[in-house]
């Protein structure tokens, strides 16, 4: 395993060793606001998805069609997550070899990679059948099995991106 992982380490020390990740990394005031941008990018695509989920399971919006629901709410959840993704893709940039032994992180990326293969399995199986029941208040078993499991995804990725600045298992 240590020797498939040898590459990606190389990678990761070499962009570490780059002038602009040493300058993020050593700024007094871009950090912090990257990481502040990071934080409220990523409450604003989850919030959304929640919200979207919520619809999902029957629990709430229960008055608007699904079909309207995600309307609305598709642009800002891909807003979030386009802002999400370069916050996070700087802040991993500025300091790769303090990600690259987190389980947290590593942790976040593969749920995050579940997250967005739940995302697509919805789209493209569920989805396709909105019309018969986007009105209805109780919406099929795949429809509130992806709010579900979407709702837990997303907050094992919340919760282990938290946890990254705490990562008591590295050597």
């Amino acid at each position: 395993m240590a020797e498939l992982m040898m590459p990606l380490r190389n990678v990761f020390q070499w962009v570490s060793e780059l002038p602009t990740s040493i300058a993020i990394r050593e700024s007094l005031f871009f950090s912090p606001y990257l990481t502040v941008a990071h934080v409220i990018s990523m409450c604003l695509f989850a919030g959304l998805i929640v919200m979207m989920d919520l619809r999902l399971l029957g629990i709430g919006n229960m008055s608007t069609p699904f079909s309207e629901v995600q309307k609305r709410l598709f642009p800002w959840q891909m807003l979030g997550m386009g802002l999400s993704s370069v916050t996070g893709l700087t802040l991993t940039y500025s300091d790769p070899m303090r990600f690259y032994v987190n389980i947290f992180f590593w942790t976040k990326m593969l749920v995050m990679v579940l997250a967005g293969i739940n995302a697509m399995a919805f789209h493209y199986i569920t989805y396709n059948s909105v019309v018969r029941w986007d009105t209805r208040s109780t919406t099929p078993f795949g429809a509130r099995l992806s709010g579900a499991l979407s709702i837990l995804l997303w907050a094992v990725v919340i919760v282990s991106g938290r946890l990254i600045p705490y990562n008591w298992f590295q050597n």
